[in-house]
């Protein structure tokens, strides 16, 4: 079948039409995960952009106004149909946050604050072979998929040793982000193991999880 063809011939229209919304949903996986590059960048699996894609593509689907063909994911994404089917995504399909991080966290959306109450590391974590220090960051997002602007603002790391000392760890970003787009937030664990006194990522990020908790 010509390329051709496909293109203009009025039999394929539906398939014309499904490929134009699934590049959008491609471009729009794009488009957060540049905006999260400096979260993103070792704590990822090698099928997240395919992973991501899936994913786009249902939040797509959730936008009911648009006709078919033009169906997006920045409309999609401001129903609930839309959030509910981005959020918990996590980047790391080999580390699962849910399976990483053994404790409750508290967001507080008007500022991107997380908490992680009563926090031992040595038995709230799955700990990672030869891992010897675990650092957490917070990531608050405001993206327009539709124009692509975007503001990430991003906490102080906090870095711990892995033993058994109870705190409590409280990630805030350093300020809220501008823009009227989506609100994203995210939640970073990374594994680290220190030899001589300099602290070294594990497996260059293997372990690492990083997950989108909440979608506003």
């Amino acid at each position: 079948m010509s390329k051709k063809r496909i293109n203009s011939d009025p039999a394929f229209a539906r398939t014309r039409e499904n490929g134009s919304e699934f590049g959008m949903a491609a471009s729009s996986g794009k488009v957060l995960r540049r905006a999260i590059l400096d979260l993103l960048v070792d704590a990822k699996d090698a099928l997240v952009t395919s992973r991501l894609t899936q994913v786009m593509t249902r939040v797509k689907n959730a936008d009911t106004t648009s006709v078919r063909g033009q169906r997006n994911v920045a409309v999609g994404i401001t129903t609930p149909e839309g959030q509910l089917a981005l959020k918990g995504f996590n980047f790391n399909i080999r580390a699962i946050m849910s399976a990483v991080l053994l404790s409750d966290i508290d967001l507080t959306t008007a500022t991107g604050e997380i908490v992680i109450a009563d926090f031992t590391p040595a038995q709230n974590l799955e700990i990672p072979l030869g891992a010897t220090h675990v650092s957490f960051y917070s990531g608050f997002l405001n993206l327009d998929f539709g124009t692509e602007d975007k503001d990430l603002q991003l906490s102080p790391v906090t870095n711990l040793p892995i033993d058994n000392t109870n705190t409590t760890v409280t990630l805030t970003p350093a300020g809220v982000p501008a823009g009227t787009g989506s609100e994203l937030f995210f939640l970073k664990v990374a594994f680290f193991q220190e030899v001589n006194g300099v602290q070294y990522a594990l497996n260059n990020g293997a372990y690492n999880a990083l997950q989108l908790i909440e979608v506003l």
